[in-house]
């Protein structure tokens, strides 16, 4: 996959994830991160929280871009226990995550918004995977908060390196929805607004 019709692709999203997960594709793109604060978003549904989160961003990102493009803005929350959870804003708030995982699994809650510039097209899609783990120790968690990820990830986990996957025991879904960003789903929305 190259450019579409020319248009160049913007990735509204700062996420290293979500930028290696386009590179995959091997799409050409520029990233432009959209400088919104999520906090102040709040919805009770965490697919209706990711949806208007992944929406404003492109909102806020639309006016500062000129000329033809594709917009691809997303957001991701975990969902565990009844309670939506997004980055840790602390390292309590860290270990409780990671402790609850002894008990529960995870779902990866995200959306993706792809905007066709040009024609005003815009899709938007969420997708739902579930992550199962292995025993967390006191000694694992101590060396994840130290390490300092978890603060950069929705629900302080990944599904990404060595380390991680050591802990997961299975995934229900597309891997790469948990890693920030459905591939597939991806795809697809792109070709849908530029058709």
């Amino acid at each position: 996959m190259g450019n579409y019709d020319n248009m160049k692709i913007i990735l509204g999203s700062q996420s290293k994830l979500r930028k290696k997960i386009l590179e995959e594709m091997g799409l050409e793109f520029e990233v432009m991160p959209a400088d919104i604060d999520e906090r102040a978003i709040r919805f009770e549904n965490p697919q209706e929280l990711v949806i208007s989160i992944a929406k404003a961003k492109a909102e806020a990102l639309k006016p500062k871009i000129s000329g033809d493009a594709i917009l691809i803005t997303s957001d991701l929350v975990v969902f565990c226990n009844g309670g939506i959870r997004e980055k840790p804003k602390d390292e309590k708030e860290a270990r409780q995550f990671l402790e609850s995982y002894n008990i529960y699994p995870a779902k990866t809650i995200g959306a993706i918004v792809v905007i066709n510039l040009k024609t005003g097209k815009t899709i938007q899609e969420v997708d739902i995977t579930q992550v199962f783990f292995n025993h967390f120790s006191k000694e694992d968690i101590d060396n994840f908060i130290k390490e300092g990820d978890v603060f950069n990830m929705a629900g302080g986990f990944s599904v990404e390196g060595e380390l991680w996957m050591s802990h997961i025991e299975r995934i229900e879904g597309d891997k790469d929805s948990a890693r920030g960003m459905s591939k597939n789903i991806l795809s697809r929305l792109i070709e849908e607004v530029i058709n």
